[in-house]
């Protein structure tokens, strides 16, 4: 009876034996990994909204987007990045607003140079460097604007360059009308002469009474520029800027230089 358990024990010891071996042991599934901690990942630092100018200010609005290329073909020198902020407060500032051009990060495709450095129409007695820069900017970008709003003095212009060519030109001051090149176009015509404040008479030697001196406003400016271009007194509203900004100081050459009176 024993010799019966004892086989009967082997023979299972065996069977079970040889099913380990017909039959390997299902693997068992690796334990899920812990997910990895996140990275901490710094703030970006944040980037100045567009901030509108216009005012009581000089600008070119350029049609390109680089910015940069604009700083450098104007000859601007010690040039250095700048935030929306810090380059409008700076072209507006007393102490730096002499000197100072802000050129802006690209918006819908413009680009703007603002500051009074720029050069200005400033009447017969005074050489012309307005124009020439608006024609060297043209020969290097599709379409060059120029604006010049400063009622204190009278003093509002507005110039346009199409593939380097000079197609509109036209400023006032006190003195009266300094340029009027080109055709007028349909936009300025939108504005309607009907509109124009005035501020004072022309006298000549027919007329006693003189003929009335018709100046446009700031708000024309704005408007003519809003048609052209883009109003710089909405650029509040424009997306977040995607480039920085570039602040320089003007080159001596826009400095202005009378004509001398000959003998």
């Amino acid at each position: 009876m024993e010799i019966v358990v004892i086989i009967t024990v082997m023979t299972l010891a065996t069977v079970a034996a040889a099913a380990m071996l017909a039959f390997p042991r299902a693997r068992r599934r690796p334990e899920p990994e812990a997910p990895a901690a996140p990275v901490p990942v710094p703030d970006a630092e944040p980037v100045d909204p567009a901030r509108a100018f216009g005012y009581q200010m000089s600008w070119l609005a350029i049609r390109t987007r680089d910015n940069l290329g604009v700083a450098e073909r104007l000859g601007l020198t010690a040039i250095t990045p700048v935030e929306w902020n810090d380059g409008v407060a700076r072209v507006y500032s007393e102490t730096d607003g002499e000197t100072a051009i802000f050129v802006t990060p690209p918006v819908n495709g413009w680009t703007f140079a603002v500051g009074l450095a720029l050069p200005q129409p400033l009447g017969k007695a005074f050489a012309d460097k307005t124009v020439p820069l608006l024609l060297d900017l043209g020969s290097h970008f599709i379409e060059v604007q120029y604006y010049l709003a400063y009622p204190a003095l009278d003093c509002f212009a507005w110039a346009r360059v199409i593939d380097g060519k000079l197609v509109r030109a036209y400023a006032i001051n006190d003195e009266g009308v300094i340029w009027n090149k080109g055709q007028q176009t349909r936009e300025e015509r939108t504005l309607g002469i009907r509109l124009y404040e005035m501020r004072g008479v022309k006298k000549s030697a027919k007329d006693a009474e003189g003929d009335p001196v018709l100046y446009p406003t700031e708000q024309h400016l704005m408007h003519l520029a809003g048609k052209w271009s883009i109003d710089p007194t909405t650029l509040d509203r424009a997306p977040p800027p995607v480039a920085t900004g570039w602040l320089g100081d003007a080159p001596s050459k826009w400095r202005p230089e009378r004509f001398r009176r000959s003998a």
